[in-house]
């Protein structure tokens, strides 16, 4: 079941229906996803556009039921320990910061795994999966304990799970369950220099 947006969210210019039912719930069912199904997921990232197609984006996960679980939910702050404790799998996305072919700096690798991230998050959306993107997690203890070579920038976490009852959520998360507004796009973006 794809949990939607809701009808108070409208688009002001013509788009997808996807971009706008689309949103990051907190409420998840604790039920497990196959790794079949994360490798959907991670399909869909794998296609995103990169600079020089260097593709820097690389994901570290842990499923609920791996020997792992407890290193990556330890890395949660403990507002995301509330309700992620219900995900069937937690992400890390890292992003390498030099390319490939010439070792030179890359000033996109966050940007392009953004990308990545933004893939999965609409091919999970579209599978019926609650994702949800994080910056709530000692990064630091990340790098350590994930052993991620300094070449690497993390990035954020994500959860991934099925749709839950909202009641499962702590009282005061219940009341933010809920798609929420964007800016009006002329807060956003204009034409020519900076004036926003």
């Amino acid at each position: 079941m794809i949990m939607k947006g809701g009808e108070k969210r409208r688009a002001d210019h013509p788009v997808d229906r996807l971009f706008v039912d689309r949103w990051s719930p907190r409420a998840m069912s604790g039920e497990t996803i196959t790794e079949e199904e994360l490798l959907t997921l991670f399909e869909a990232a794998r296609w995103a556009p990169s600079s020089f197609n260097n593709q820097p984006w690389r994901i570290l996960y842990a499923r609920r039921e791996s020997e792992h679980w407890s290193l990556y939910f330890g890395l949660l702050a403990d507002g995301n320990k509330a309700w992620a404790h219900n995900a069937a799998a937690l992400l890390v996305f890292i992003s390498k910061k030099t390319f490939d072919h010439n070792g030179k700096p890359s000033l996109t690798h966050s940007y392009d795994t953004g990308a990545a991230w933004e893939n999965l998050a609409l091919q999970g959306y579209l599978k019926g999966y609650v994702t949800h993107g994080m910056q709530g997690f000692d990064f630091e203890r990340a790098r350590t304990e994930l052993n991620i070579p300094d070449e690497f920038n993390v990035e954020a976490m994500a959860a991934i799970g099925m749709p839950g009852d909202v009641e499962t959520l702590p009282e005061e998360l219940r009341k933010k369950e809920g798609p929420s507004e964007r800016r009006k796009l002329e807060q956003t973006v204009c034409e020519g220099p900076f004036r926003l």
